[in-house]
């Protein structure tokens, strides 16, 4: 076995507590999202909106202070923001996946299948002609002018295909559309079509659009990036040119007419005859996979990318920042554990293993913990509050709260280092399953592999382990349903049982012993030791057939995470939250947990929502007396370098002044000097050109004075 202590992650890991606005929340709903994947920015004088899968941020460019809106505070259905476009009236209008959305700055309105012509509901993307005419792309192409919707098609117009990229509007306020069978040109009347077989065009997956100051077009496809002025094609890919990768998502202009490419590899700067190209190992670019790019009136470029966060870039210096409300590394949660001291390890895609005490957050990865993997797909406690926590390719990890011990194919007998689930059964025997090797028991010195050739395992892809009130296995597998008692081996399957689905991904034992299956297409099977009981779509109020989580509250009420949201069934009514009528922050529902004050900690594929019945959700008391009142939180990260976020509450108006000093006392920086509303406020400090070394951030509001000490690590 690998120990490793985890000393490193108690020193760099710092803990921030961040809430929602308190003047905006809904009482029975928090979302906690991460601000690691931006899909779209867009200026409003001082301010850019900021939208990823943690929900749509508002933040002051020059001061990093930043309003976080997302489904549990806002009319927003949902966390998912594809696509931001702002009016001449300063109408925010936002695509998401659950609909377009009109922000006035006050009210919201959602407009989609439902209630309106959208044709579908993932808006990807938004933009605004001449006439103030909003132009959205989804499954076809839909006008609106603020009262009629006109709808385009493949069937109806010259659109060569209802899958639509990309939109921008040139000076002569012709539309210029991105699909995925060409580059359309719409005057309103007469439709053009370019593709590979009429004309230079590398591609007729077409991502990006973007026009210059010359009225030239630039058509970012799969194949290179494309400059065409409506004569003439220029053809710009890896072999010719300075870029680096071929498939271009993103293209913006400046305001000294350079164009900017984004790319899976990088971001590209073009002037007409130089490329510069930037990527994470160049510059302080935080990912290289570009997503969003635009130049604001200053000239300054804002670049979001997948995984990356938010960066700025004034062509010296970069800047990153976490335009979520908290440090959750990655907003698809996919397990979540509370151990005895009611403290939450939330394990996510790619972003590691995060752990909250109410009042801070710390996380766990790679580069400074033992943590074997970044993807943590299960976590289960032991009755010694030990953490076992399944990787998605660096196997098992034991955690006791200081070091770490990994297990993998090569130094124990787990037989495969992808670990889809874990149980603890009563004799405190840790059993885990696998995606390829089947199934594992761990006794804390021996192994035994459990497959389809030596057991009765039905297929050695592992999607479920529990452990029932007797001390019986249960496993969930690609192959149905097996039970082992320690000796023989039970299968239930679609063809021998009431099981609906061989695709077993949840099961769960209520306090009855009875077992509650959730399968991948057949919906959620209720198994008492002889009779079947299947929910779905058709036989209930159950809104779908993919069940990727079950969870039992004192009750006895089941809580099911589904591919359409969240499920409440007491035995005999059913009540399903989703996007549209609740804070839930996402529709995929993928972990839930159940915590001492009843609060259901739901991950999702847009971020962590806590759901209370009560009207309340309670984290801590003491961190409710805290936004109860004026305070100053530690910046994160701390120690930190150029830059780190400073985070205060208001209980009421006032007016603040942020300061930050030396150790001498003399004021480096003034970061807030106005009146502020009552909530939770962020603002950034960026020490580039400061010396490193401690630094005092000073909080003044309202006669409240409060200090805290940073350190800036060059």
């Amino acid at each position: 076995m690998v120990s490793k202590s985890s000393i490193i992650a108690g020193i760099l890991v710092i803990g921030l507590l961040i809430q929602l606005p308190i003047h905006a929340q809904t009482p029975e709903w928090i979302n906690y999202t991460s601000g690691s994947h931006v899909n779209a920015i867009a200026e409003e004088g001082n301010y850019l909106w900021v939208g990823g899968e943690g929900g749509l941020t508002r933040m002051d460019r020059y001061t990093g202070e930043m309003t976080c809106y997302n489904s549990a505070n806002s009319g927003l259905p949902g966390n998912g923001i594809l696509s931001i476009t702002i009016d001449k009236n300063n109408i925010k209008w936002v695509g998401t996946v659950g609909g377009l959305v009109r922000f006035d700055g006050k009210n919201w309105t959602v407009f989609n299948t439902d209630n309106s012509d959208v044709p579908q509901n993932p808006v990807h993307v938004v933009t605004i002609d001449k006439d103030n005419i909003k132009w959205i792309g989804t499954f076809g192409l839909t006008s609106f002018d603020g009262k009629d919707w006109s709808s385009y098609h493949s069937a109806n117009s010259g659109l060569p295909d209802n899958d639509i990229r990309a939109i921008t509007v040139d000076k002569d306020n012709i539309k210029w559309i991105g699909t995925s069978k060409g580059f359309v040109r719409f005057d309103g009347t007469d439709w053009t079509v370019y593709n590979i077989d009429n004309s230079g065009l590398p591609h007729n997956l077409v991502h990006a659009i973007a026009i210059d100051k010359n009225n030239i077009k630039w058509i970012g496809t799969s194949a290179g990036l494309a400059r065409f002025d409506e004569k003439n094609w220029t053809v710009y890919n890896s072999t010719n040119s300075g870029l680096h990768n071929n498939f271009v998502h993103k293209i913006a202009i400046d305001k000294n007419n350079i164009t900017w490419i984004g790319t899976p590899a990088g971001l590209g700067r073009f002037d007409g005859t130089s490329w510069t190209f930037y990527n994470d190992r160049n510059s302080g670019l935080p990912h290289n996979d570009i997503l969003a790019i635009t130049a604001d009136s200053d000239n300054v470029m804002w670049i979001g990318a997948y995984e990356g966060e938010l960066a700025r870039f004034d062509g010296r210096g970069w800047m990153v920042y976490n335009t979520g409300n908290s440090v959750l590394p990655n907003n698809r949660v996919q397990a979540i554990a509370i151990d005895e001291n009611n403290i939450k390890w939330i394990g996510t895609y790619r972003g590691a293993l995060a752990r909250f005490d109410g009042r801070g957050w710390s996380f766990y990865n790679t580069g400074n913990s033992g943590l074997p993997h970044n993807s943590v797909s299960s976590i289960t406690i032991d009755k010694g509050n030990m953490m076992w926590i399944g990787t998605g390719g660096g196997g098992l990890a034991r955690f006791d709260g200081t070091n770490w011990t990994v297990y993998h194919t090569r130094n124990s007998g787990l037989p495969n280092n992808s670990v889809s689930s874990i149980a603890i059964d009563k004799e405190n025997v840790t059993w885990i399953g696998t995606t390829a090797g089947g199934l594992a028991r761990f006794d804390g010195s021996s192994w035994t592999v459990y497959d389809t050739e030596n057991s009765g395992l039905p297929n050695n892809r592992i999607g479920a382990v529990a452990v029932d009130n007797n001390n019986i296995m249960w496993i969930g597998t690609y192959g149905g349903l097996a039970r082992f008692d320690g000796r023989s081996w039970t299968v239930y399957n679609s063809g021998n049982s009431g099981l609906p689905n061989n695709i077993v991904w949840s099961i769960t034992t209520d306090e009855d012993n009875i077992k509650w299956i959730g399968t991948r297409e057949g919906g959620l099977a209720r198994f008492d030791g002889t009779d079947w009981s299947v929910y779905d779509q058709d036989s209930s109020g159950f809104p779908g057939l993919r069940v990727r989580t079950i969870a039992i509250d004192e009750s006895d009420i089941k809580w099911i995470g589904t591919f359409n949201g969240l499920v409440r069934f007491d035995g005999i009514n059913w009540t399903v939250y989703n996007t549209d009528n609740s804070g839930l922050p996402g529709n995929y529902v993928l972990s839930i947990a159940i915590d001492k004050n009843k609060t259901k900690w739901i991950g999702s594929d847009f971020g962590l929502g806590l759901f209370n019945e009560s009207g309340a959700v309670s984290i801590d008391e003491e961190t409710r007396e805290d936004v109860e009142r004026f305070a100053l939180r530690q910046n994160y990260p701390n120690p930190f370098n150029p830059s780190t976020q400073v985070t205060y509450s208001l209980p009421e108006q006032a007016h603040v002044r942020l300061t930050v000093c030396n150790v001498l006392g003399r004021r480096v920086a003034l970061l807030v000097d106005e009146i502020r509303p009552p909530g939770l406020h962020h603002a950034t400090f960026n020490a580039t050109g400061l010396a490193g070394g401690l630094y005092i951030c000073r909080l003044e509001a309202a006669g409240h004075t409060e200090s805290r000490v940073m350190m800036y690590l060059k």
